[in-house]
């Protein structure tokens, strides 16, 4: 059996700045990847309107033959203001993320070898993340307990020796050119991830693509836009994680406007530490 192969995009932000181009490249190109999955880590649209979720569920239908999905929400996607702070429940805020793209807002894909779950962090303006910085409000999301007991349960129920895949909105560690965190409480959040035993942690939000770990033992795969709000005006870019018997690689595909079409960038390689339910060697 060949190694899974995940795509990893996110933050499509379908609205007046999405870039048409990188849209009607990435369906090709990702064909060509052969990906034993693609996964989209929230963000399809920019301001919740329906017209924006239409563009994005004719996107995703596009990319459907190519693999199997995971579609979540991120905070763009979340109608904060039908009821801040949940005084109306929760269900006003996902209602039309839901009409669109099904009562699932936390997905699990199992694929050979792999589970990848996904953990709701968008609440929009919710106590959880609250933070000291007004600029906050809205836009950092939180990891509350009972998604990480959710997980915890999906994992546990996954075939035995499957690898741990979480997927989140919100950038788990700190972005290298906004110095931004994406969740309140982030310590306790890596904290909580680590002890899941995930593999790795996809993840969108701050618009730049990252390749790192946390805590020397789970690797972050942080996901690009495709539009004009990069960080730092860098060129765009979505990762491919390969899962080889003994490391995690990630790749950077990067967008080349001048000749509108993606090609491979950096890549990084991170040793396997779960890769049968197991710390490697033991």
């Amino acid at each position: 059996m060949n190694p899974p192969v995940i795509a990893h995009i996110g933050d499509l932000h379908l609205g007046v700045h999405a870039d048409l181009d990188q849209l009607d490249a990435l369906p090709s190109y990702l064909k060509d990847l052969s990906p034993s999955a693609i996964v989209v880590s929230g963000d399809l649209s920019q301001r919740a309107r329906h017209g924006e979720f239409v563009a994005a569920r004719l996107f995703l239908h596009a990319l459907s033959p190519i693999a199997p999905l995971l579609v979540m929400p991120g905070n763009h996607d979340v109608q904060w203001w039908a009821s801040p702070f949940g005084i109306f429940g929760q269900r006003p805020k996902y209602a039309k993320y839901r009409r669109y793209f099904g009562e699932d807002l936390t997905p699990v894909l199992q694929i050979p070898g792999v589970t990848i779950a996904s953990m709701l962090s968008s609440y929009g303006i919710a106590f959880g993340s609250l933070t000291w910085n007004p600029n906050d409000m809205g836009t950092i999301g939180h990891l509350p307990a009972s998604e990480v007991r959710r997980v915890r349960k999906v994992f546990e129920g996954a075939p035995s020796g499957s690898s741990r895949i979480a997927v989140v909105h919100h950038n788990v560690i700190r972005g290298k050119i906004s110095n931004r965190m994406g969740l309140a409480r982030w310590r306790t959040a890596q904290r909580r991830l680590v002890e899941l035993g995930v593999e790795a942690v996809l993840f969108g939000h701050d618009h730049e693509e990252v390749a790192a770990e946390i805590d020397g033992t789970v690797v972050v795969s942080g996901t690009g836009t495709p539009t004009d709000r990069t960080r730092g005006e860098r060129a765009s870019a979505f990762n491919v994680l390969r899962l080889d018997p003994d490391r995690i690689q990630v790749e950077h595909h990067v967008w080349d406007g001048g000749a509108k079409r993606f090609r491979r960038g950096d890549v990084a390689a991170f040793a396997r530490r779960h890769a049968t339910g197991t710390l490697a060697g033991a």
